[in-house]
């Protein structure tokens, strides 16, 4: 089984940078790779998709502020976080999305960002 391993996860303050990392056991390339995130109570939410040729969407709350991008060599997917505000605080999380396919199949543990002033 492919294993996603989420980190860079931490407590910033309102304004501060993160920048998130997920590693795959395998191969990304041919992989639309995402992050979704779930705060407390809420449902989990798509943050920014990057498909296998680079292509990239955002989640209107985060566009302008976040950046995802991948590195098929590393087989390392990256979320860059600026901005942060304290809705951005939730657990986030790295999963992949097969050609063909209309849902994310394997998802990492999850890295928690608090936001907090």
């Amino acid at each position: 089984q492919v294993q996603l391993v989420e980190s860079g996860g931490g407590l910033v303050q309102p304004g501060g940078s993160l920048r998130l990392s997920c590693v795959a056991s395998g191969t990304i390339s041919t992989y639309v790779m995402a992050w979704y995130r779930q705060a407390p109570g809420n449902e989990r939410e798509l943050v920014a998709a990057i498909t296998s040729f680079g292509s990239t969407s955002y989640a209107d709350s985060v566009k302008g502020r976040f950046t995802i991008s991948r590195d098929n060599a590393k087989n390392t997917l990256y979320l860059q976080m600026n901005s942060l505000k304290p809705e951005d605080t939730a657990v986030y999380y790295c999963t992949r999305r097969q050609l063909g396919t209309r849902t994310y199949d394997y998802w990492g543990q999850g890295t928690q960002v608090t936001v907090s002033s």
